[in-house]
């Protein structure tokens, strides 16, 4: 029955099976772009308008005179905005609305020099520039008079002006003529699915130079290498949210999620390009050698390579909208993303705990045992998750009055320990006339059309089903009402959400989701925002939680499909991965691309979803996920149990211990997670973003910084006992956490490990806060008290852990450590901040102590205290001060005498 049950899920789909996805020759609008001959616009420099928001120009295609309008603006905060669109469409193209998070402030634009074949605008200081060249057209920006990147060099800008349909009888595509020449302009085919192009062609392109930069990153969501390929050989980067269960790795195929946003680095600058198109996205990436270019005079021979990399964005419809990210650091180009799509959502601390979860725990009292279980065997964690098999008949909100009875006793007996129910919600609805949801929702208008004006069915779960428009706000509205304790029958304020299938999936639609032709509100076919579905219901079902609390606390949903701007709604994880050592690899750099795009909230199912792994694989895939931002064990149906007891004693206690450490960590996290929600940075990060000029670096993927102060290099390959781990920065020291061995970096280390054992290093000259236990749950780390470990600098951020009274009333405090001549200060770094904790700093470990001091003293509000107890350790050069009880959110300092 599990085999039956799993095969229905995925469409007889097997692992590594993808004949029903598009290669991306079969894609109509690619083909075109890839085939047509250039179009050389012309820029019209005598129709330049400059306004307070930017300056525009007209272009135009001098053989059938089309004219397009060309918008630039300079962005405030560092980042460049370039959108085209028709000059007269015959009506209106489809702009993503929703994503930015407000109407970016723009600078002054001024011309700078006018030519006969180029137009200078300058702004701001005048270090950074466009430069508007006429035959053929092309648009520089430079950034202190370096050309950083250019737009259309190849003559590339493709754009389908919009058209009538053409009259009965006089299609532009018979039969014999989509037999000979299959271009798709009003109508594409694929397998036995047909998509009829209500509006016909009218897709976009532009090509893009990134000069200099030869290392790309980002462009989630693909199972493949951090570092984008070159895709002269083989298929474009797709960007198109489907439901791939047990997907290829090493594979350009667009998964569960969508950001279109690439990241390019070299030594001295990062920059990005996101491409503001919710449509069906392509994009080719070319890596190139321009040669070898003499240095300037007095270099006696000295020869330089300069490289370039070559970006081909091409969308099936909607308009050119473009940001150019200048950095040039790589913080600076977080900031500049996030102050476009919002920052990530600060999450309740629970979320950051460990996560239980199975297709499916089977009733109350298996919820019960598991929960219990982890007490048993004195392993923390915080939240059990239900799938599908708790609802009536995959009716989402109700409960089975069989197998869940009482689901309110169920959470109060979790609520006693601290803990949380989390239960999924997908966006189709079961067609079922005697249900009083799904009639709610039709007689609203709240689903989906298909291109006849009907209702749209496809099949789930459910079977026959409906699908929530969730691109309606009203349709948003009505869905996040259904989250009220009133109408969500058998929930409290301590279930939170998971939202699953949101791409959408579709068992029987074109690649397993929904129809292109299929019609929203507003008329827009689907095309035109299947990027979005899953952001919207993300959107709605945080509302809804939202709107639950009145507004006062954080909600928790977790999206499988997402798009840009998702990071500020909550946590996306990777889908539906195997039980397999090439997909625990390959977990860390699809979150690592996560990460930079702005998902810093990420995670992937540990121990693979789909087949049973060996107990070597479970638990380095504990001790990997412990070490990523969202860490939740789960699995299919068909697999055998898997809590963290049933593999013996010394599976256990690997297990026990990495997921103790990271609740010990979970200060520290918590942290990264207040300076994601605050600055962009995300708590993941590759090496590059650290030591932005080694090079080195660059191409790394197999470990990470976690913030910046932990090195992490999980163990990804069976029966090994010891891993290369390259330790950055010439005269850098790296300390082993658990033996505070000191290694020096600017090397590659072979470091040797035991089932026991992940390599995990501290970097010196930073302070990690930790707890002096894991506790059983997040609750009980509000209690204990803290350790600080390492020296010179670091912060502390600290909340209830569960409200927007950080938000709201200033409720929270912000401790910043730095050591300057032998004394270790904690000051206040937020002027605003109101928050007792109430909880002390027990013992700090100090590390690169090169003598053994005389005496260590305690200074409270300047007032010196008894002289503190201390031990030294000459071989570690390390200082443990140990018995201090001093209150966390106090002024205090510690002297080295």
């Amino acid at each position: 029955m599990a085999e039956e049950a799993l095969a229905n899920a995925v469409g007889s789909v097997v692992p590594g099976d993808e004949a029903k996805f598009k290669k991306c020759d079969q894609i109509a609008f690619y083909r075109r772009q890839k085939r047509v001959h250039k179009t050389q616009y012309l820029p019209l420099l005598d129709t330049v308008v400059i306004t307070e928001e930017g300056a525009q120009l007209e272009l135009q295609d001098p053989v059938t005179q089309v004219k397009l309008l060309l918008q630039v603006c300079a962005i405030r905060d560092g980042t460049v905005r370039v959108t085209i669109n028709e000059l007269k469409p015959i009506r209106e193209r489809y702009k993503v609305p929703d994503v930015l998070i407000g109407k970016p402030v723009c600078e002054r634009l001024k011309v700078v020099r006018r030519e006969k074949d180029s137009l200078t605008l300058g702004w701001g200081s005048g270090q950074n520039r466009f430069r508007v060249g006429v035959c053929p057209f092309v648009l520089e920006v430079l950034c202190e008079e370096e050309v950083t990147v250019t737009l259309n060099p190849q003559g590339m800008l493709y754009f389908e002006t919009l058209q009538h349909p053409p009259k009965p009888g006089l299609s532009s595509e018979s039969n014999e003529e989509e037999a000979r020449e299959p271009m798709g302009l009003w109508k594409e085919t694929f397998k036995q699915f047909v998509d009829v192009k209500a509006n016909g062609p009218s897709s976009v392109g532009l090509d893009f130079r990134l000069h200099g930069f030869s290392h790309v990153y980002g462009l989630p969501e693909h199972a493949d290498s951090f570092q984008l390929k070159d895709t002269s050989e083989g298929e474009a980067y797709r960007l198109y949210n489907l439901d791939v269960f047990a997907y290829d790795i090493y594979s350009r195929l667009g998964l569960y999620g969508s950001v279109p946003l690439l990241l390019a680095h070299k030594p001295d600058r990062s920059i990005g390009v996101f491409w503001l198109n919710a449509s069906e996205t392509l994009l080719d990436i070319r890596t190139s050698v321009d040669g070898l270019l003499s240095t300037d005079e007095g270099a006696s021979g000295r020869r330089q390579v300069s490289t370039h990399t070559d970006l081909h964005w091409m969308s099936e419809s909607g308009v050119i909208d473009t940001f150019i990210l200048l950095g040039p650091t790589p913080s600076q180009a977080f900031s500049q993303y996030a102050e476009l799509t919002g920052y990530q959502a600060m999450p309740p601390l629970f979320s950051l705990g460990y996560h239980q979860c199975r297709w499916t725990y089977k009733d109350e009292a298996d919820v019960k045992e598991v929960d219990a279980g982890f007490d048993r065997h004195d392993i923390p964690y915080d939240v059990i998750w239900l799938d599908i098999g708790h609802t009536d008949g995959k009716r989402y909100f109700t409960w089975d009055p069989r197998l869940f009875p009482d689901p309110v006793g169920l959470q109060r007996h979790l609520e006693e320990r601290d803990r949380k129910l989390v239960v999924i919600s997908d966006p189709h609805f079961k067609v079922d006339p005697l249900w009083p949801l799904y009639l709610e929702a039709k007689q609203g208008g709240h689903f989906v059309k298909d291109r006849a004006g009907g209702l749209y069915f496809g099949t789930c779960w459910p079977g026959e089903s409906c699908y929530v428009d969730f691109s309606s706000r009203k349709a948003r509205s009505w869905y996040s009402s259904l989250f009220t304790l009133d109408k969500y029958k058998g929930s409290t304020a301590s279930l939170f959400v998971w939202n699953d299938m949101n791409e959408p999936s579709v068992f029987n639609g074109p690649e397993k989701t929904m129809p292109k032709d299929a019609v929203h509100c507003g008329g827009w076919e689907h095309r035109e925002l299947h990027n979005l579905y899953g952001f919207y219901q993300h959107l709605a079902t945080v509302e809804g939680l939202m709107s639950r609390s009145g507004g006062s606390e954080r909600p928790f949903v977790l999206t499988r499909s997402f798009f840009a701007g998702s990071q500020r709604l909550g946590a996306v994880w990777t889908g539906d991965n195997v039980a397999t050592w090439e997909y625990l690899k390959i977990s860390i750099p699809m979150l690592l691309s996560l990460s930079v795009a702005g998902m810093a909230f990420c995670g992937a199912d540990v121990g693979g979803f789909f087949q049973d792994p060996e107990p070597e694989l479970l638990v380095r895939w504990y001790q990997a996920g412990a070490l990523q931002p969202f860490f939740r064990g789960h699995s299919a149906i068909c697999t055998r149990r898997r809590e963290p007891w049933l593999f013996g004693d010394a599976v256990t206690a690997a297990i026990r211990a990495a997921i103790q450490q990271r609740y010990r960590l979970l200060p520290y996290w918590y942290t990264l997670f207040h300076r994601a929600h605050t600055s962009a940075q995300p708590p993941l990060r590759p090496l590059w973003v650290e030591f932005p000029g080694e090079q080195d670096t660059f191409a790394v993927e197999h470990q990470y910084m976690i913030g910046d102060a932990l090195l992490a290099c999980p163990v990804t390959d069976p029966g090994v006992t010891e891993v290369k781990v390259l330790l950055p920065g010439v005269g850098q020291s790296w300390y082993d956490i658990h033996t505070s061995q000191v290694f020096r970096g600017g090397r590659t280390l072979s470091f040797p490990v035991t089932l026991d054992t992940v390599p995990l290093f501290q970097r010196g000259g930073k302070v990690v806060p930790r707890k002096t236990e894991p506790g059983s749950c997040t609750a009980d780390l509000q209690k204990l008290p803290f350790v600080l470990t390492g020296c010179a600098e670091g912060e502390l951020y600290l909340d209830d852990g569960h409200s927007f009274s950080f938000q709201d009333r200033k409720q929270f405090a912000l401790r910043r450590f730095s050591l300057k001549q032998g004394r270790l200060l904690n000051r206040c770094a937020a002027n605003e901040g109101q928050f007792d904790s109430g909880c002390t700093v027990q013992s700090v470990s100090f590390l690169g102590v090169k003598k053994r001091p005389s005496a260590v003293t305690v200074q409270i509000s300047g007032v010196q205290k008894d002289c503190a107890e201390f031990q030294y350790q000459l071989e570690q050069h390390s200082l443990t001060v140990r018995g201090l009880d001093l209150d966390v959110g106090k002024d205090w300092e510690i002297r080295i005498l």
